[in-house]
């Protein structure tokens, strides 16, 4: 089944470079660069996912997000927002518009594409495949395997649903205390430091061949799965 995306964005550049990318992996793209026919575009052809830049000729893309939230049909599409506004407070605004995910520009297309499928595979499972990838990393969720640079890797069952997370959130960093709630859930007793050995135990597997780190650490705050450490 292939999946349409609704591309929303007046930038030419951005809206060919997009195109491209999510072309190559499969996925049937259909672009608009006015914010009243993008939301006229939502209506009538039913994408599976919004790609809404938020700075759009003719109506913002908060609107647009508002008003097809409104709307029976189209209030449980998946919205991803683009956007050149990186403060906390514009993040927070256009998710409580109704946005399932929020991407600042500048953003490499292979991080657009880990959070698409990440997002579909939390809001609309049957549509996403079973293959996570992230730069060089690829995961394999039915079978458990995992290969870094065409490599196989070897990881334990932690380690292994660490970085399932991470490929499930690119770029995104989260505490040892989200960590532990997320991947050892919230109802077993595990120390904090417990995350850092497995973060070790995660790195020196995918450091294979002496390949870059990409699990980067971000003090006073935490892990996140980048390429661009």
């Amino acid at each position: 089944m292939t999946i349409h995306i609704l591309l929303i964005e007046d930038d030419l550049s951005i809206t060919e470079l997009i195109r491209y990318n999510l072309e190559q992996k499969g996925f049937q793209v259909s672009c608009e660069a006015d914010g009243e026919e993008g939301l006229m575009s939502a209506k009538d052809s039913a994408p599976d996912l919004i790609l809404l830049d938020w700075m759009l000729p003719n109506l913002s893309g908060i609107e647009i997000c508002r008003q097809l939230r409104r709307d029976k049909n189209t209030k449980n599409v998946p919205i991803i927002m683009l956007t050149a506004r990186s403060e906390e407070d514009d993040r927070i605004r256009g998710l409580d518009t109704g946005a399932d995910d929020y991407i600042t520009k500048p953003f490499s297309p292979q991080e657009l594409i880990a959070r698409i499928n990440a997002l579909l595979r939390r809001i609309r499972p049957a549509l996403a495949g079973d293959v996570l990838e992230y730069s060089d990393i690829n995961m394999d969720t039915t079978s458990h395997r995992v290969s870094r640079n065409d490599i196989n890797i070897h990881l334990g069952p932690t380690e292994y649903n660490l970085l399932k997370h991470f490929m499930e959130n690119p770029g995104r960093v989260f505490s040892r205390e989200q960590l532990l709630d997320t991947v050892w859930g919230n109802d077993i007793y595990v120390e904090m430091r417990t995350v850092d050995v497995h973060i070790r135990r995660l790195r020196k597997a995918l450091n294979i061949n002496d390949l870059p780190n990409m699990i980067r650490t971000v003090r006073s705050a935490g892990y996140a799965l980048d390429k661009n450490i």
